[in-house]
Formats: structure tokens, C-alpha cells, sequence
């Protein structure tokens, strides 16, 4: 118990840590930051006054990028460790900051106000990279080849403005990728437009260069019958009909698969692994193209700590360690599917939510809910 006896609810805790109470109870979960007594009857947690220090030195160590697998070394380990690996990580932020730096010079520019809307057209406000961004997570899911010509709606991404929000989802069946952006305003809606993957990534390529644009959905649809979107920022325009989208035919909207009944269909977890996301993608690309076998082991003393050993082709074992939940398993992907999950992944940590071996596996960043990934394992390894 906290040393002076006062013990503080969830909200107060966080409200003097700078922390959210989700971000608690994840934190809590993880075993970074356990409360300091959970109510047996009503699972109500509680925290100590004496925990706030350490609550803040964790709030400012995620602030930093420090993956979550390494907080807990910099605030238990031995001193001359903890300063080893915050000095390896400043290093990689000083790189990847010089890299960003570069890149962001040349999209900057102004933005000036909306134009008025008439006759019905709805549309939000977004950030013109962060849009780019969710285009690139989303696109790769997309089907190809043989899958997209007898599945014309599985080659394109679907574009929505939905409960306030612009959702990007596509699908080739075997791996599914949602993005959320919340717009800083918008008006009207629903709205629901089909894009071919090329489409959606030529506009991507002209928004990453506007700081803000608006997302236009025209009432109604094109000569040719195909739904409208449009982006403006100032008086530039990019519009989704002049760009031979070749989404004629392909379908309607409403025939793209139920994403958020998909998601809500998934089995109850039960592992959870969260793990360094470069460390990861890096151990399963080794493996040339080969079924990427992964074996979740716990430290089996009631702990999160854990293990995640990556294996298969003709590369060595990877040993990576990671914060767990759950029995031990072991399962499979096909390295071509996973490392392009986790290379469109946001975030330090990546975090997989297991159901079983033979079950769809839900992969997202540790602590940002924006970006959702679910992959099919591969049967029979």
C-alpha cells in the first residue's frame, strides 16, 4: 500500500499523472504500471500518491518513442543499462528526425479557408500527409491479379465519411487493413466511394504536399454511374473522376465486404504480444519468402514478460523480447503477407492480439487505435 495510505481512483490518478485512464489500465495490463490495489469484487483499480513520479517518468519516456519493451528496463534495471539504451535510442531518433526533416521541407505550404458546399455535397477536413499516410497502410491490402479480376471491389479501397470520421478499409480476404481519421470538421454524410488501389494512391501522392484538404463526396455520381470524391486545398482541386479511376463496373459500394462486421465477428482473445515492430519485421523478412513461425513463450511466473522467438526458411532464430499475455503458442504466416503489415504499421511497438493458432490475429499499433491490421495465419506449421 502507497506509504501514506492515500490511494486515488483511476481518474484522479490520471488526471495528476498527464495520462489517460485507458492508457492506466493498458499500462496496468502490461505490468509497467500495476495499480497499488484492484477491488475484488467490483475491479475498480487504485493507485498510491507514490506512484504518480513513476507514472510521469513513463508518460515522458512514451512521449520520446521509447519502445514499450524498453521502459521497462530504463525504470527497473540497473543504472548502467537503463543509460545504454536510452542512449541507443536517442541515436535513432536523431537518424530518423535528420530523414523526416528532409522529407517534410518540401510539403509544407499554406492552407486558406474552405469554399462554400451547395447542393448536397458532404466532406471533412483532414491533415494532407496524415491522409497520405493512411492511403499507404491501407492500399497493400488491396487484392491483385487473379483475386481483383474475379473480385473487382477487393482491388480497391473503400473511401467513407461515417459517424464524423474518413475510414479507409480494404481486403484481399487474406488480410484486412482499417484506418480512422478524425477530421477537424465536417458536414453531411454518410458517404461511401470505391477507389481503384491506384486511384487512392495518386491521391495520396497529391496530398501529401497540402497541410489540409478538404474531402469532397458530390451528391449523386458521374455521367458514367461511379460515385464522385474530390480534394481541395485553396483553389487546387484533384479529382478522383479525371483520373480514369476504372472503378466502373467493378461494383457498388454496398458490395464491398462488412469490415465492421468482420472485426466484430473475431474470436475472444487470448494472447496478447506486444513487441518491438522494426525488431519484428526485420526477424520475419529473413525468411526469404518462407512461412515465418512464431513461438510466444511467457516467463510462466505470473509476470508479462516474455519471449517471441521468429524461426523458419533458412535463417537462424530470432530471439525478441516482449511483453505477454496469455499461454504460450506457436504460429505461422506467410512472411510475404506479415512483413507488409508491419512495415504500414505507426509506433515504436507493435501489438498482436491472438484468438488462436488457426484464427485471424489482429495487429495494430501498442498504443494508437487508428491503424488495424488482420491477418490470417498459415494452417498446418
Amino acid at each position: 500500500m502507497d506509504d501514506d495510505g492515500e490511494l486515488l481512483s483511476i481518474g484522479a490518478f490520471a488526471r495528476r499523472a498527464g495520462l489517460t485512464p485507458s492508457a492506466l489500465r493498458f499500462y496496468g495490463d502490461c505490468g509497467v504500471l500495476r495499480p497499488d490495489r484492484v477491488d475484488a469484487a467490483t475491479g475498480y483499480r487504485r493507485y498510491g500518491t507514490a506512484q504518480v513520479a513513476r507514472a510521469v517518468r513513463l508518460r515522458h519516456l512514451r512521449a520520446a518513442g521509447l519502445p514499450l519493451v524498453d521502459v521497462g528496463t530504463v525504470l527497473d534495471g540497473p543504472e548502467d543499462v537503463a543509460r545504454n539504451v536510452l542512449r541507443a535510442h536517442l541515436e535513432r531518433t536523431r537518424r530518423v528526425a535528420d530523414e523526416a526533416r528532409a522529407a517534410v521541407e518540401g510539403f509544407l505550404r499554406e492552407a486558406s479557408g474552405e469554399p462554400a458546399y451547395r447542393g448536397g455535397t458532404a466532406w471533412a477536413r483532414v491533415d494532407g500527409p496524415e491522409l497520405a499516410s493512411a492511403v499507404r497502410q491501407v492500399a497493400p491490402a488491396a487484392a491483385v491479379g487473379a483475386t481483383a479480376r474475379e473480385h473487382p471491389v477487393l482491388g480497391c479501397a473503400l473511401l467513407e465519411l461515417v459517424d464524423g470520421e474518413v475510414r479507409l478499409a480494404a481486403t484481399d480476404r487474406y488480410r484486412l487493413a482499417v484506418r480512422v481519421l478524425r477530421p477537424e470538421v465536417c458536414a453531411g454524410g454518410p458517404r461511401r466511394v470505391l477507389l481503384a488501389a491506384d486511384t487512392a494512391r495518386r491521391m495520396a501522392e497529391w496530398a501529401v504536399r497540402r497541410p489540409a484538404v478538404a474531402v469532397e463526396f458530390p451528391a449523386g455520381a458521374d455521367a458514367s454511374g461511379v460515385a464522385r470524391v474530390r480534394l481541395r486545398s485553396g483553389e487546387e482541386c484533384w479529382d478522383a473522376g479525371a483520373q480514369g479511376d476504372g472503378t466502373a463496373g467493378v461494383g457498388e459500394p454496398g458490395e464491398f465486404p462488412d469490415y465492421r462486421l468482420m472485426l466484430a465477428g473475431l474470436a475472444v482473445v487470448r494472447h496478447r504480444v506486444i513487441v518491438d515492430r522494426v525488431g519484428l519485421r526485420d526477424a520475419v523478412a529473413d525468411r526469404g519468402g518462407a512461412v515465418a513461425s512464431l513461438a510466444v513463450g511467457t516467463a510462466g511466473d505470473g509476470t508479462a514478460e516474455g519471449v517471441l522467438e521468429v524461426s523458419g526458411g533458412e535463417a537462424g532464430p530470432v530471439r525478441l523480447g516482449a511483453v505477454c499475455t496469455g499461454p504460450g503458442l506457436r504460429i505461422a504466416f506467410d512472411s510475404a503477407v506479415l512483413v507488409p503489415v508491419l512495415e504500414a504499421g505507426v509506433g515504436p511497438d507493435v501489438l498482436l492480439e491472438i484468438a488462436g493458432a488457426d484464427q485471424p490475429v489482429v495487429v495494430r499499433s501498442a498504443d494508437q487505435g487508428s491503424f488495424t491490421t488482420v491477418v490470417m495465419p498459415v494452417r498446418g506449421h
